[in-house]
This record gives structure tokens, sequence and C-alpha cells, in this order.
């Protein structure tokens, strides 16, 4: 059954809030990737930080204050009316909280735990409630003083597409009205020197499917969406967008790579194809997950060649935010989001930000073009795929739902 996303927040590299993050997006403007000093001992990186100042944190007890948390109330605070519009319909019982996170507060945890082993002990300030998984979405709940469920996922870089996942099943089973869902996380050294252990972190601006590929970027950001059963009051006088399809797979194939053929990634895409009721024909864009290393470039390569063999639009954005890691897959759903809406006026697919010099090795892929167009024939389907460690596979289907009245405007072509 699908759920309708009514209402988004977010910021990432392109900016923050709806309208900025889409004129960056769709203009391909890479300029909030930049390179820093700081992450990685003695080396320069590439990363893909939020721009400009973040909202002041509240002070609520037992939830210590993060850059992660930041985030997510600048987010929330762009769909604050819609939020407060669903509480007074639904009640605060009747809203739930599940979010995407790997990070969570481990920046500033990690700040303290350096300070004692400098000095010995840990700062006053330091609570080890900071750097707990749950802590985002503990903290949007108490907040706005919600009391349905919440909790948070962490599966790596599928956290956020999971969240989305997992609140449309609590929709379809009853237990809520509406919830918020989506992904966050804020950079920190830790995740930074982890992939610099792994060897897979590029210096410069990623390079997804070329043949000069050599590593990702480590982005930030947060995407929170209101999902609700019908569309909300608000928003209904625009084309209501929806999640009509989630498809989640494990092929555990290895801890860190990917299975070389993509099994576990072609289950997922099939699984969100059932569940939407469509066919692979039918979806008119693919937000690849694109990550510019080796290993899972290739793979996706194959996944999506053996799922679309005519080939589909697709294009990587992790060259235009850095790989946001649990946020990614809630900010790619975003990003098709944005494509359906009215801050996309020109109807412009994302383009694939790159060189231009394929890898013969891999199988070609429909790469969007700068200037490239979304169809105009409604309804219009697009999915997003995201791909994590330990064979962790979620892909996503968004699209318009329209109602008898609605169709294709005259003289509307494909």
């Amino acid at each position: 059954m699908a759920a309708y996303l009514s209402a988004l927040g977010l910021n990432c590299a392109l900016g923050q809030g709806k309208q900025a993050v889409a004129t960056a997006l769709f203009a391909g403007d890479t300029r909030g990737m930049q390179e820093q000093n700081g992450w990685v001992a003695e080396q320069a990186l590439t990363v893909g930080a939020v721009p400009g100042l973040l909202p002041d944190l509240p002070a609520l007890p037992d939830l210590p204050p993060s850059r992660n948390n930041q985030l997510l109330l600048a987010a929330a605070l762009e769909i604050e009316a819609d939020i407060h519009a669903a509480i007074t319909q639904f009640g605060a019982a009747r809203i739930a909280v599940v979010l995407g996170t790997s990070t969570s507060g481990i920046a500033e945890a990690s700040q303290s735990i350096a300070a004692y082993l400098k000095q010995g002990e840990l700062p006053p300030h330091y609570d080890y409630a900071q750097q707990e998984l749950a802590a985002p979405a503990s903290f949007l709940s108490t907040w706005l003083g919600l009391n349905g469920p919440c909790y948070s996922i962490s599966t790596a870089c599928t956290s956020g597409a999971r969240a989305l996942l997992s609140a449309q099943r609590l929709l379809n089973l009853g237990v809520c009205d509406a919830v918020l869902c989506g992904g966050v996380d804020s950079l920190c050294r830790l995740t930074l020197n982890g992939f610099s252990a792994l060897e897979a972190i590029s210096a410069e601006r990623c390079n997804p499917f070329s043949v000069n590929r050599h590593g990702i970027n480590i982005g930030e950001g947060a995407a929170l969406f209101l999902m609700t059963r019908e569309p909300i009051s608000s928003n209904s006088a625009a084309t209501p967008i929806a999640l009509l399809g989630a498809g989640a797979s494990s092929d555990a194939h290895h801890i860190s790579a990917p299975q070389p053929a993509g099994i576990g990634a072609q289950t997922a895409m099939r699984k969100a194809l059932a569940a939407a009721g469509i066919s692979a024909h039918e979806v008119d864009y693919l937000n690849l997950h694109g990550t510019a290393t080796e290993h899972n470039d290739a793979m996706e390569s194959h996944a999506v060649q053996a799922i679309f063999p005519t080939g589909v639009p697709c294009s990587s954005s992790k060259p235009l935010t850095g790989h946001t890691l649990g946020a990614a897959g809630a900010l790619e759903a975003a990003f098709c989001w944005l494509s359906l809406s009215d801050h996309n006026p020109h109807n412009l697919l994302p383009a694939h930000i790159w060189d231009a010099q394929a890898d013969p090795a891999l199988p070609p892929l429909n790469l969007v073009q700068p200037g490239t167009r979304l169809s105009s024939t409604r309804p219009r389907r697009l999915m997003s795929n995201s791909f994590a460690f330990g064979g962790n596979n979620i892909s996503l289907l968004l699209g318009e739902e329209l109602g008898e009245e609605q169709g294709n405007a005259p003289g509307d072509t494909p």
C-alpha cells in the first residue's frame, strides 16, 4: 500500500531547505564539495559539509547537544507547520519517529574521549547518551512532545532508506497515522578515518562509474519526511508524491565488499517493483548508489543491466553531496521527491557529474546528461538504490499518485 510523502525538510552540501537544494541539484552545482584539512592526519580530503549556520538546540533534559541533532532540527523546522498540523489532526500518540543514522553524536563524544586520554578525566559536559544511536529519534520525539513509536535504524548506508520502509510498514499495520522518517548523519573523524583505513576515500571529488574512479567522498545532511496514509490537507493542491513500494534484501556476501553480480541488489529492485505493482520499463529515473569505489560501481552496473536491460536514465548524486552514510538513502529519496515537485519547474533530472570516461569493463549505463528532462507523461515513477556493508540492500520507488480528475495535460509528451 502506498504511503504519502506529504512534507519534506532537508539539508546537505547543496544547501539548506528544499528550494536551495533543488536549485543546486538541478544545476549540477558541485561547489558544496570542499577540500578540508583536519579530518584525517596529514591529508586534505574533499567533503560535503552543510553550509551556513544551524539552529540552536533547545535545552532538553537527558538529551545532550550534537551537530547531528542540529542538522535534524534544521530539517524539522522547515516542515514545522506540517508537523503541528499532523499532531492536531492525529494526536501525539499516533505519530511515530523512525530515523536512520550511523554517526549520531559520535563527533562530540569522540572529542570528549580525546580529552580524557590527554587529561585523565572526561569533560563535565560529556554524556554517553550523546552517542547512542537512538539519540536523533529521541531528540525529535521529545522536542515535539510525541508519544508514538520512536526508534533509530543503523544499517550503515541503507539506514535512511530502511527508515522509510519501516515507516510505511507502521502505517500499513495501523500502528500510527503519521511518521516522521528519514535519515541524518554529521561529518566526524571516526567515519572518515575508518573509510581511509579501508583505502576507500578519494582526496578529489568522487567520479562514479568512471574508469578513473578511486573512492568516495563523505558528506553530511538530513532529510526528514512526514509520511501519512492519506495526503495531508496543506498539500492538497499539489500532485501527491508517494512511496509506492520498497524492496529489501541481505545477501551477506562479505562484511564490506558487495556481491560482484549484484544478486542482492537485483532482489531489492525486483521487490520494490513488485510492491509498487509496476514493471521496470515504467521507471522514469534511477538514482544510483554510485559511490565511485571500484567494486560497488561494478556491482551496481551489472545489477542495473539485469533489471533494466533496455536502459533507464540514471545518475549518482554523490559528487554533489558526498556519501552521507546513514542519511544517504533518505536524502536521495528526497532528490527523487524534488524531481517530481514544484521545486523543479523545468522537469530536469539530476545530472551525472563525472569526467565522462566510461569504464569499458562495466556494462554501459544511460547516465543523465546536464539539461535532460524528466518525462512530462504522468504518473512518473522514480527509483532510488542504497547498498550497505554486509550485503544490505534497499530500493525505494517514489511516484505521483493521480486522482481520477488528473492525468496528462493537453499537449503533454514524453
